[in-house]
């Protein structure tokens, strides 16, 4: 543990910016949205690049697999090295803004490089794991450094910065389909890499931390890791698995609501529910944190879970055209879409008495979640193969989605219970 001198006379001490509020701590909050667009944002807009890579050489002779993997590949590792990462920070937390700047200029590098690349695997290497593993460092400082400038508006304010995905996914598909369409794929990402440098470059200087940075020097002892008794904690596995099992129902819509949809209706109808998909997650993202600085977080759960099954089952089940998928659309993005934004406020929440070690809970469910980006679209993947192009019956479940829809609205449901068992958790807890 460190000790701090008293100060000496003359000292300057630093006064903290206030907690929940100021210019300082929105600035904070503005600045991760931006973070979290351009990082996250991109990322769920790769569908956009697979199509292109599909249709257009030299990767159109690829198999889809192997040009799926490129998303699915960056993805997996922005999920996966967020508990390393945290453990890193946590170790070396001086070294936080350089390792940001540092990832930002190899974010550029790799999405510069992938506009030369001319084979699949280049484009695995540089667009899914150089980005992939760039993003984490970019965008996890911004979940560090959330507990320290909010704390009663926590849930709000991790409600805004989460939408920023949502934004960025539902703005750019539309510029990337009209910068391919325009200027091609090189030219699209090289115009791309110089964007996420200039506007990310910009957000890191309001991503500061409020507390005074510790500093080491040669041969003092940096902070151990944090024991990791918190992932065998009741309310971390309960909650953990909850948000698992919820992954497994969001991330087959997300993937499959566009192609449903052109067979049902028609391309720009597709690109319309698209886009109210995502953007419905801004708003969800925002409501449902601000309700969970309102009420128990576990029942914000509950209502984001039933009302997502009762949309699964009911308006995408029977769905024929637009007319129930636009309120699929609505009602599924805000509230799936909105459902990590508990987050923050339940990582608090599975570090008991030592909140500030939050990011590693965080990171621990982060893992969860990565599981299911992987596991949800492979097991949607097979049932919509198993499926064909059949209906149920009684017009349920058309172009043979019936098994898809039936296991998303079952995925939902079933979080609805964990939210449950993870309020009975928190209780007996507590007591």
């Amino acid at each position: 543990m460190l000790r701090h001198a008293e100060p000496q006379e003359g000292t300057a001490i630093q006064e903290l910016a206030p907690l929940d509020r100021g210019v300082r701590a929105w600035t904070f909050c503005a600045c991760g949205f931006v973070v979290e667009m351009m990082v996250w944002g991109f990322l769920f807009s790769y569908g956009i690049f697979q199509d292109y890579y599909t249709h257009h050489p030299p990767f159109n002779t690829s198999s889809q697999v192997s040009i799926a993997a490129v998303g699915t590949v960056g993805l997996g590792i922005q999920y996966g090295e967020v508990l390393f990462l945290s453990v890193l920070f946590r170790r070396y937390p001086d070294y936080m803004r350089t390792a940001m700047w540092c990832a930002l200029v190899l974010y550029f590098l790799c999405l510069l490089g992938s506009s030369f690349a001319t084979k699949v695997w280049q484009l695995i290497l540089l667009q899914g794991v150089g980005l992939g593993f760039s993003g984490g460092f970019m965008y996890l400082p911004v979940m560090i450094l959330l507990p320290q400038w909010f704390s009663e508006r926590r849930g709000l304010a991790g409600g805004i910065i989460f939408a920023g995905t949502g934004v960025g996914g539902f703005v750019f598909p539309f510029l990337l389909n009209a910068l391919l369409n325009n200027v091609g794929l090189r030219w699209t990402l090289r115009i791309w890499a110089f964007m996420t440098c200039v506007s990310t470059g910009i957000a890191f200087y309001g991503v500061r931390p409020r507390l005074p940075v510790p500093k080491y020097y040669a041969g003092q002892r940096r902070p151990l890791a944090p024991r990791m008794e918190y992932f065998k904690s009741p309310l971390f596995l309960s909650f953990s698995l909850t948000c698992l099992i919820q992954g497994l129902s969001y991330f087959p819509v997300s993937l499959y609501i566009a192609s449903f949809t052109q067979t049902v209706a028609t391309p720009l109808t597709a690109t319309v529910v698209l886009s109210l998909f995502n953007s419905a997650g801004v708003v969800g993202q925002v409501i449902l944190g601000y309700l969970t600085d309102r009420f128990a977080y576990p029942w914000v759960m509950l209502l984001s879970s039933v009302g997502s099954a009762l949309a699964a089952f009911f308006l995408w089940g029977f769905a024929s055209g637009p007319a129930l998928i636009y309120p699929f659309a609505i009602i599924f993005g805000a509230l799936s879409g909105g459902f990590s934004s508990v987050w923050p406020n339940a990582a608090v929440d599975c570090a008991g008495r030592t909140p500030e070690n939050a990011d590693i809970t965080y990171a621990g469910t982060a893992m969860f979640k990565g599981v299911s980006a992987v596991i949800g679209p492979i097991v949607s993947g097979i049932l919509l193969e198993a499926g064909k192009s059949s209906t149920l019956g009684h017009g349920y479940g058309r172009a043979g989605y019936g098994a898809v829809e039936i296991f998303v609205g079952s995925c939902a449901l079933a979080t609805g219970l964990g939210s449950i068992i993870v309020a009975a958790t928190r209780q007996r807890v507590a007591s």
